[in-house]
């Protein structure tokens, strides 16, 4: 076709990075970018980050300066919703009851944070942290300080939280379901490192803990199963995200903790594609599905989509990366979480500074690493973890040995 309509449903990072690879591209036709938020597209990690800290401005957030869509010719419509599409005809039905005809359909859909789901976690101190509001609501909350602020979830973005709120001189307590905290990311060992520091930091601790019901009256408390009540300012929800299926359920994809995809994010309906947050592609290295909902995923996934709309061979091929940042402590992950569960880990640095890296060894061969205020071996990482080969676990752990050279 002459000019053909590429609809992007979520403007996000991994649809805005579809848009901006298609025009680099070369790509001539039109491009709609649709948003259920009123905001042109912007990056999640500082909410939980330098944003919330208060060490950054939100606009710090934006993918681009808004003048950037008009300049590119990308359609920006903020506010609608997708509900469906008739592949057949090639409609995607959206919110005010337009439908749009497409060339090719992009799912960017994304995901929600997940509710609490307890008696009274409708409250209004019970923060969420998924959108921007949300990250403005919960900053103003704790940027007073001496408040008592309770962080429901040990993961990520619980932790991110736990010391954002500490650097503002609130009293925090993590409640958390697993025995050790991130310990389903970095297992046991790992994640007592990451503990420690909280605690060293005046965090208190209630893991092996579950949530039962907030208790809104004279004064809120947080309730667990063992009766236990935890006075609480601000509660702040960090259980995790949900991609959003509702568009992919309506209208026939096939779904498996989001919307399965190949390795060129084409979804099971011919011209319909799925990226970032929302889609679950197969990965050649690692011969399966894998969702992620980091950042660097949503670019990687709208890189290759975009290729592949424009005819060309793409695969999903990038290992999966994040960052995270607590206190004075930096680290970098690169690697498959599904192939670290029982592997050995191989430390090289001193883990109690904390200076080292952790690597991840099945049958010897690295499957992942993770850089803790140490910096620029992310290269050597990931070529560790690309080559499949076998290494040597003391040359590994060896300072001494070139890590370019093991």
């Amino acid at each position: 076709m002459s000019n053909p309509t590429v609809v992007i449903a979520g403007a996000g990072l991994a649809g805005a990075t579809v848009a901006e690879e298609l025009r680099g591209s070369g790509f001539g036709g039109r491009i709609l970018l649709l948003g259920m938020e009123e905001h042109h597209p912007y990056i999640r990690p500082p909410l939980s980050k330098e944003f919330l800290k208060g060490d950054a401005g939100i606009e710090e957030a934006d993918v681009h300066p808004a003048a950037w869509y008009a300049e590119n010719h990308v359609e920006f419509v903020p506010n609608v919703e997708a509900g469906s599409f008739e592949p057949s005809a090639h409609e995607l039905f959206v919110s005010d009851g337009a439908r749009i005809t497409y060339d090719s359909l992009v799912i960017a859909t994304g995901a929600s944070a997940r509710p609490l789901g307890v008696p009274g976690s409708g409250h209004g101190a019970v923060f969420p942290l998924r959108t921007r509001e949300d990250s403005a609501w919960l900053r103003s909350a704790l940027e007073v300080g001496g408040r008592r602020v309770v962080v429901v979830g040990s993961g990520w973005i619980g932790m991110e939280v736990a010391a954002a709120a500490r650097g503002y001189g609130n009293d925090v307590t993590v409640i958390g379901r697993s025995a050790v905290p991130l310990s389903g990311a970095l297992g046991r060992e790992l994640g007592g490192i990451f503990e420690r520091l909280h605690r060293a930091n005046g965090v208190a601790f209630r893991n092996d803990a579950k949530v039962v019901g907030v208790d809104g009256g004279e004064e809120q408390v947080v309730v667990l199963a063992s009766g236990e009540r935890i006075p609480a300012d601000v509660v702040v929800a960090g259980v995790g995200a949900a991609p959003n299926i509702q568009v992919a359920e309506r209208s026939g994809l096939r779904i498996a903790d989001g919307v399965l995809t190949d390795r060129g994010m084409r979804t099971s309906i011919e011209d319909v594609y799925a990226v970032g947050d929302v889609a679950n592609p197969f990965l050649p290295a690692l011969g399966r599905h894998l969702r992620s909902e980091h950042w660097a995923n949503a670019i990687t996934t709208g890189k290759v989509a975009a290729h592949a709309i424009l005819g060309e061979r793409a695969s999903y091929d990038d290992i999966p990366y994040f960052y995270s940042d607590q206190y004075d402590l930096g680290m970098e992950y690169s690697g498959y979480v599904p192939l670290t569960k029982d592997a050995r880990v191989v430390y090289r640095g001193d883990v109690e500074a904390p200076e080292f890296i952790a690597f991840w060894l099945r049958g010897d061969r690295v499957v992942a690493g993770m850089n803790v205020n140490v910096w620029d071996v992310q290269d050597d990482i990931q070529r560790l973890i690309r080559s499949g080969e076998r290494v040597d676990a003391d040359r590994l752990a060896d300072r001494d040995v070139d890590l370019a050279a093991v």
